[in-house]
């Protein structure tokens, strides 16, 4: 697993350690060999989430994560060699006001958004009330595999 993290606004080894096992364990879940996926994670200010969902999401308000998706659909992937599976943005400052709002610590809720970002990049969606109780029994299930439920 080959996770590419932005110097800046970085946590701490902890939170990166819990970002590194679940993305194994969502690449895992569908069936993909972690050893072959890259995955670049960056962490900006309000501000720059703010611009990047106004730029791409049409959105002028800021947002706690962001996920770009190197492919649209999973089918598409290649198999051999390094293959990256898009990028995540992620805005910690948010981050910490959403874990004070839902009453768990930052560390949960930091990696809780990067695995739902993960989720993004395999072809997850939550359009529908069906795609979204999908998306969310994914995600929990890997925070529970990690230790991270909710309290």
């Amino acid at each position: 697993m080959n996770l590419i993290f932005s110097d800046e606004r970085m946590p701490g080894q902890i939170v990166i350690d819990h970002m590194t096992q679940a993305a194994e364990l969502c690449l895992r879940e569908e069936n993909l060999d972690p050893d072959q996926i890259e995955i670049s994670v960056t962490f900006v200010s309000t501000e720059e989430i703010h611009e990047l969902n106004k730029l791409y999401r049409g959105k002028d308000s800021a947002t706690d994560v962001l996920s770009f998706p190197q492919y649209e659909n999973l089918k598409d992937l290649k198999t051999e060699g390094i293959l990256s599976l898009g990028d995540v943005v992620i805005c910690p400052e948010q981050a910490l006001l959403q874990a004070e709002e839902f009453g768990h610590s930052g560390e949960r809720e930091l990696v809780y958004l990067f695995v739902h970002s993960v989720f993004h990049l395999l072809g997850y969606d939550h359009q529908d009330e069906d795609d979204r109780s999908e998306m969310r029994t994914q995600e929990e299930k890997i925070m529970s595999q990690i230790g991270l439920i909710r309290s």
